[in-house]
């Protein structure tokens, strides 16, 4: 399992500045030993109870034998330890038992999880997001009744948007919720693919569901949120008899595959109890909430993946001894270490890019929720938010389309060992594989990002993501070295702007036009979001470098350089022939019909 110290201790307090979060009224009772100590301890609970276990999960897949599923013990046993060390309440209100973290010290400690184990990490991340649901808009009594068990780990969450007939197409969901006298609702319907949604490790598992009051609006106006737990819960805390929700069976998937996909029918027996979450019909606005949370988490477990088999490649190609350098012409000489050829640092640094760089760049999202969250200036605390909304899609996709491209890497330099299942990268392909659809595909992000957010209030959140970019330019400029990556990305800035004019433009004309190439779009920002990403961590190792570091910090701090290097010279050019793709607005793929293929 990769050491991550160093990695987390340069992103955390030399980039993002998480000591200055100590200060606000909300986190005072934290300090950087306090924080240590949870990294520390996520660290022990990732190295003793999920991967040793992750390689076997993967080959025994949770099996439903018609009445309970089964997963391997090990499962158990490492929700136990996250759920027991208090992971789970990290950042809830300390009122509640949570830990009152930063978000970004709680998302950081994830890191250790996810790259031990990603499945079996989604039981508690899934568990979180459902939690931080009720605790925003539930009443009192839901929070004691559910929110207070799942932070003591007693109760587990999920989130059933997906329908087997409706996916990302949320307003035409069909599951109804119809109102009874004691003030609860009984629910009809059937969800799918919903992550998490059975299985044994907790008391209770509790359910949050989209459904449409029967009377309501259409679409998305008509969509509510409810409460619907596995077992009724008793007014005493206790869990009651079972509630009409079953599970209809298991999905059976290439990766993540110790967190069980399912598919749930509820109101089978026409008695499926729900509980109203907030008002009614402001259902999906709500649930927004958890998924930009889950989209977040789904990118950073993306990033962790793409991690993970970065420093398994790189350890291997420091061993792997093959071949001789060109220049070398004697056959009986030693073979040299892969890691001596130069295609194979190529591909070891477009790992580290992508990984390291997209690590930074969820964790910056982190950060963003604490300002929105506790900044006291209303001014600043709006920033936040339109930063954070603006970035969000990028932040899912790219970490999750290049994390990916990152595992493709690893098991290139691993060769013939790449594919076979006695080595990891090729399990970390197939578990990362998956994040690319969770959430939100590329191109649902896609037209979030240009159909959504780059024109809302006239441009608002672009215009502050311009200035957020041109404000770590200036502070670039006032360090050494940084010259060439402060013009790159002040040229890019200009081309992303009149490439956004131009497409947006058009969308009064013929929207559908203008976002057919939304997916492009969305890549040809993530490239300029990087490189903002890896300016601020390169003028970060500029300062380090300027401490007179160790020499095991100096090479750290170059390392940095030199993936921020990798990003502007080869990533970052290609914006320009994205570029004149969008802005010819092409329609190549638009125009072609169903009959031709």
């Amino acid at each position: 399992m990769p050491n991550l110290s160093q990695e987390l201790n340069f992103l955390l307090y030399e980039v993002f500045d998480l000591e200055s979060l100590f200060t606000r009224t909300r986190y005072e009772e934290h300090s950087k030993e306090t924080v240590d100590a949870v990294l520390a301890t996520a660290k022990s609970i990732a190295e003793d109870y999920l991967a040793p276990h992750n390689a076997k999960a993967d080959a025994n897949e949770p099996q439903f034998d018609g009445e309970k599923v089964t997963l391997i013990p090990e499962t158990k046993a490492a929700w136990d330890a996250i759920a027991g060390a208090g992971f789970i309440g990290a950042s809830h209100d300390a009122q509640w038992g949570g830990i009152q973290l930063p978000e970004l010290a709680a998302r950081a400690s994830t890191i250790h999880f996810n790259v031990a184990n990603v499945s079996t990490a989604g039981y508690p991340f899934l568990t979180v997001g459902a939690s931080n649901l009720i605790e925003a808009f539930g009443s009192q009594e839901q929070k004691e009744r559910y929110m207070q068990a799942m932070i003591e780990g007693r109760f587990s969450g999920t989130m059933a948007l997906t329908e087997p007939a409706q996916g990302s197409s949320l307003a035409d969901i069909t599951t109804t919720a119809v109102p009874q006298e004691d003030g609860s609702y009984h629910l009809t319907g059937q969800k799918i693919y919903i992550s998490a949604g059975d299985h044994e490790l907790t008391e209770n598992i509790v359910h949050m569901v989209l459904a449409k009051i029967p009377g309501g609006p259409a679409g998305v106006k008509g969509i509510s949120l409810f409460i619907c737990p596995k077992y009724l819960v008793n007014d005493d805390g206790t869990v009651g008899e079972r509630n009409d929700v079953a599970l209809a069976g298991l999905l059976h998937k290439m990766g993540y595959r110790n967190t069980t996909s399912t598919v749930l029918s509820f109101g089978e027996k026409e008695n499926c109890k729900a509980y109203l979450l907030g008002e009614e019909h402001k259902g999906l606005a709500y649930m927004f909430q958890m998924m930009n949370e889950a989209r977040i988490g789904v990118g950073l477990g993306a990033a962790c993946l793409g991690y993970a088999g970065y420093d398994y490649s790189v350890e291997f190609a420091r061993d792997r001894k093959q071949g001789r350098h060109a220049t070398n012409k004697d056959p009986e000489s030693p073979q040299v270490s892969i890691i001596e050829h130069a295609d194979v640092r190529r591909m070891l640094l477009a790992q580290k890019s992508y990984g390291e760089g997209s690590i930074a760049l969820c964790l910056l999202a982190s950060r963003l929720v604490d300002d929105e969250k506790t900044l006291t200036d209303a001014a600043a605390k709006q920033k936040a938010f339109e930063l954070l909304d603006y970035l969000t899609p990028v932040v899912k996709s790219w970490s999750s389309k290049y994390g990916v491209k990152a595992n493709e890497l690893a098991i290139q330099v691993l060769g013939g060992s790449g594919y076979i299942r006695e080595y990891p990268v090729e399990q970390y392909y197939r578990d990362n594989r998956l994040n690319p659809i969770h959430e939100g595909t590329e191109g649902i992000q896609g037209l979030d990002l240009l159909g959504r957010k780059t024109t809302l209030g006239n441009g608002q959140l672009y215009k502050t993501f311009l200035g957020a970019v041109q404000e770590t330019i200036i502070e670039a400029k006032t360090q050494e070295g940084l010259d060439d990556l402060v013009e790159a990305l002040t040229r890019s800035v200009n081309l992303h702007q009149e490439t956004t004019v131009a497409v947006t433009s058009t969308m009064r004309e013929d929207v559908n036009l203008a976002l057919a190439n939304a997916t492009e779009y969305l890549d040809f920002t993530g490239k300029l979001v990087l490189a903002w990403v890896w300016l601020k961590l390169s003028i970060a190792a500029q300062k380090g470098l300027a401490q007179n570091p160790s020499e095991l910090d100096k090479h750290f701090y170059l390392g940095k350089l030199q993936a921020a290097k990798y990003h502007f010279e080869w990533e970052l050019p290609e914006m320009q022939s994205q570029a004149e793709l969008l802005k010819s607005l092409n329609s190549t793929p638009f125009d072609m019909q169903d009959e031709w293929f």
